[in-house]
């Protein structure tokens, strides 16, 4: 089979119901890992502040053969026995170590934490209580705070709504824009044991798994900032955008998305979808320009932006970023 067929399946990946006798703590911290080794101190301590114990959590590092330190040695100073390390025999890609992690878990709740994010104090008890208390929810979700490197906040996420309990119209709301990162999301494994596990894509794989959980099952709602979603130049949402990866995996994910709504609706919710995520990356085109000072990146995201859907915002973006490089090619 080729590798990259191995590395990114092309439907969701079965996450198998565990035998009746396994023991099920209530939660299951999965923290899919690679190359994140000087973020992942901080992720462990935020997790294991508020441990209710291991009869109640079970904590696993699920390695995907880092090589920017020595995970496990890490894992074992942080953890003294109490957090589980289990190490890919290679690197298997995102998805395939997603699926590991997920297939590994026991609890009842499973919180995915990617190695470079963490969470604020009563993350797992305020959405373990959300959970309890709608019992017919796939899946709950928390607001979040974008970080920087040095885990300063850059910006809150704008607020999904102002009140605790099952969000109303969820589905037409997601499928159209991604409005969640992956700390602010506890899923229940039995959810991924009926829909499988993330597939398709490298970038934007979670926003089609929460277009799929919403299609599904209610999603309730916690209006507190307890999650912290990491933004640095070395993640995978960065080295996609490098080759424009990122756009075509967007539209293959809209593509999938839309066929969750009735065959009338498609096309208005595709074109919604393609002109939020045209703005969005013209606006980070802009920042890849000023921040970073990457011309080559910033012409590819504004672009793609232009190709994913042309609309004024996005074109004005374009176009103001086309005239400072100009400018500043002609200075020199």
């Amino acid at each position: 089979m080729d590798n990259t067929i191995q590395r990114t399946p092309s439907s969701p990946p079965v996450i198998a119901a565990l035998p009746a006798q396994t023991h099920r703590p209530k939660w299951s911290v999965m923290i899919p890992v690679y190359n994140c080794y000087n973020c992942l101190e901080q992720n462990l301590l935020s997790v294991l502040a508020q441990d209710p114990g291991e009869d109640l959590m079970e904590i696993e590092v699920v390695d995907d053969a880092s090589t920017d330190g020595d995970v496990e040695a890490l894992v074992n100073r942080i953890g003294k026995g109490r957090i589980g390390y289990y190490k890919q025999p290679e690197n298997k890609g995102s998805l395939r170590n997603f699926e590991t992690a997920l297939n590994r878990s026991k609890g009842h709740l499973i919180h995915l934490l990617h190695g470079d994010d963490y969470v604020a104090n009563g993350f797992y008890s305020k959405m373990g209580q959300l959970l309890d208390d709608y019992p017919e929810a796939g899946a709950a979700i928390t607001e979040y705070q974008y970080v920087d490197a040095d885990s300063n906040k850059i910006w809150d996420n704008h607020p999904i709504d102002n009140k605790r309990g099952i969000l109303e119209n969820w589905l037409d709301r997601i499928g159209r824009n991604q409005l969640l990162q992956v700390p602010a999301v506890v899923v229940r494994r039995t959810t991924y044991e009926a829909l499988g596990g993330f597939y398709a894509v490298h970038y934007g794989e979670d926003w089609e798994m929460w277009v799929r959980i919403a299609a599904n099952y209610p999603v309730a709602y916690l209006p507190e900032v307890l999650a912290r979603y990491r933004v640095h130049p070395f993640n995978v949402s960065y080295h996609s955008m490098r080759s424009g990866q990122n756009i075509r995996d967007i539209e293959k994910v809209i593509s999938i998305n839309v066929k969750h709504f009735p065959i009338e609706q498609r096309r208005q919710v595709s074109n919604l979808a393609r002109r939020n995520f045209s703005i969005y990356y013209a606006n980070i085109a802009h920042k890849i320009y000023h921040d970073y000072h990457l011309r080559r990146v910033a012409l590819i995201q504004a672009n793609g932006a232009l190709r994913l859907h042309l609309n004024r915002i996005s074109l004005k973006q374009a176009l103001k970023m086309y005239a400072k490089i100009l400018l500043r090619y002609r200075r020199h």
